[in-house]
Order: structure tokens, then sequence, then C-alpha cells
């Protein structure tokens, strides 16, 4: 039986990190195990312009703890108003790694997102000539589709024509929950990727609604039935190159968790690679861990892999439920299961 796993260090290709105290909070959770990391630009002002994906990263690193090896990978926050030279120019200077699209009144903070995909059609276009990537929250807005039915479409409505239209544009599917979607990544050609999170390899509907509500397993988007989680299990230890590891950690604190209209996302942070290295290992598939972890990712987005590695020892993990914060506790997601690999070095 294996007893420890050494792996390239990994990347986070979708995570939030918010502003502020919450920032210098959960930073550090991040820090210690993953090299770099998608920073989602869902704040309140969005990050929209070069200038202020500038001034956001640089808030990042200033909060790091000292001794810190972590490097922010910067997005844009698409509107109906992006300036497509300004796009250009954020990443010609290296500032940016992809841009993000929220449909409109998709999920937290992503009011200003786009409702009308003609609009943004030129920053498109500029974005498949240069060859940045666009990241998609999959999910259509529309309230006469059920919640449960919003991402599958969302591929037909919305996804797939983007990708005709923008045959060269490099697409990133982010925290796939279905199928459907899993399906649809592997049966694509052309430049589309995938990120699956923590907790949707954990997780199912049950979970947050079975024997009373579970507010901190709700999160969008929200968790399926049980075919899915498995269907979800099923690519991530598959090897295949087109899925990645995007945590989609979201810190909030409980208070705002635990409102009649509570805040959607798990905080997954601290304990990511412990319930990852349990979840391959129950799929007999610990063998794929680094690629999912730590080569696919860095494959996609044309960047090199870490050349720094982590240690996984098969050692029983203890993490806190809920780290402190200067605005309240941010509980820590309990994958309801004992974890077996701790990182120790």
């Amino acid at each position: 039986m294996t007893q420890t796993l050494t792996l390239r260090r990994p990347d986070d290709w979708h995570l939030h990190l918010r502003d502020g105290a919450m920032l210098d909070a959960v930073l550090p959770h991040t820090a210690a195990h993953f090299a770099r990391a998608i920073i989602m630009p869902n704040l309140v002002p969005p990050v929209v312009r070069g200038a202020d994906a500038a001034a956001y990263r640089d808030r990042i690193l200033a909060a790091l703890p000292e001794g810190a090896d972590f490097k922010p990978l910067m997005t844009l926050y698409l509107t109906e108003d992006t300036d497509p030279d300004d796009v250009a120019a954020a990443h010609a200077s290296g500032l940016i790694t992809a841009v993000k699209l929220y449909p409109a009144g998709a999920t937290t903070n992503s009011a200003s997102g786009v409702s009308n995909f003609d609009n943004v059609a030129p920053v498109l276009e500029r974005m498949a000539e240069i060859g940045l990537p666009l990241c998609t929250h999959g999910e259509v807005t529309d309230p006469e589709i059920d919640i449960f039915d919003r991402e599958a479409v969302f591929i037909d409505r919305v996804l797939d024509p983007i990708r005709t239209r923008h045959a060269g544009l490099k697409v990133v599917m982010e925290h796939i929950t279905t199928a459907d979607a899993a399906q649809y990544v592997t049966e694509s050609t052309g430049n589309l990727g995938a990120t699956i999170t923590t907790h949707h390899l954990v997780i199912n509907r049950n979970h947050i609604l079975a024997g009373g509500i579970k507010p901190h397993y709700y999160c969008l988007p929200v968790a399926k039935r049980e075919s899915h989680r498995l269907a979800l299990r099923a690519a991530a230890t598959s090897g295949d190159a087109r899925f990645f590891l995007g945590t989609d950690s979201a810190p909030h604190t409980d208070a705002n968790k635990l409102l009649p209209c509570g805040c959607a996302g798990c905080f997954t942070a601290p304990n990511t690679m412990s319930i990852l290295a349990e979840v391959f290992e129950q799929e007999d598939a610990l063998d794929q861990l680094e690629r999912f972890t730590s080569l696919n990712g860095p494959d996609f987005y044309g960047l090199a892999p870490n050349e720094a590695t982590i240690t996984l020892t098969r050692t029983p993990a203890t993490y806190p439920d809920h780290i402190d914060t200067p605005d309240g506790p941010v509980t820590v997601f309990d994958p309801m299961m004992p974890l077996n690999w701790s990182v120790t070095d």
C-alpha cells in the first residue's frame, strides 16, 4: 500500500480570495499548498479593466505571508462594455491570464455580467486572435429553467453557439457539475477544457437538502444527483488532459451563509489536497492525482508545470472546523469522511 505521494506542486484554476480582511485571512491557506491560482474578479466593484487587475494583484501580493511562494493569475470580469483594446493590452503585458464570463445574476456578485452575448462578440473575437482563454460560469439565469438544469441548458443556448461563432477561442467550462458537461468536453474537439471542484466530487444534492437544509453545502452551480457526482469522479480520475482542478473555494462568513437568503460557496482551500487524495484512492486512481492537480491545468493554459513538489503522507489529517476572520468565522468544508492523507512537505 502506498504510504507517500510526491507531486509537482499543484495549481488552483478557479479561486475566490475576496478582498480586505477576508483576503488576509484566507490567502495563507491557498499559498500553503498551491503555487498558482486563477483569481476570480467578482469583487464589488468588479475587476473589469487592466488597471483594476493590477491593483488587485498588488493587494494579493501584499497579503502573502512572508516567504510564501505563490503567484496570482489575474482575470478580467467580462461586461457588455468591456474594451477589447484594454483586454489585449492587459494580456500582452502579462498581467492577465484569462477573462471571466458571468451570465448576469448567475452567482455571487454577478450583477454586472452579460445579458446580451452579441454585445461581447468583439471582445471574444479579439481573445480568439490573441489566444486569451475565456472562463465561463456555465449556467443560464432564465427563471423558467429549473436550477438543476441550468448548466445543461447553458451548453446548448450559450456555450455551443459561442464556440461555433468564435472557433479559435480557448474556453474553460468552470466548476462543471453534470454528466452532460463532462460528456460535452470529452466529445468536443478544439480548445475546450473544464475545471472540477473538490466539493462536487464529494457532495450531491441530498447532502444539501436531506434531513434539513445544510447551508455550508450550498454552492453555485448547485450540486446535482448522485449520478452526476459519479460522472465527475470518473472525469477527474480519468487522466484526460481536458479536466483539471479548480477548487472554486469561496469563503463567506457563517453569518452570511446562515441568512434567510444565504450566500453560495464552499471554503475548501485548507483541506483540498487531503480530500482529493482520499477521493482518488477511493477510485483506485492515485496515479492520476498529479495529472489532475498539477499537470493538466498548466498544459491547457500553455504554462510550464511547477518544478517544486509537495508530499502527502498516509497520516490522518485534521483541520479546524472554521477559520477566524475580522468579519467573523468562516466554516471549512466538511467532507464527511476520514481524511487519511496529510500534506507533510
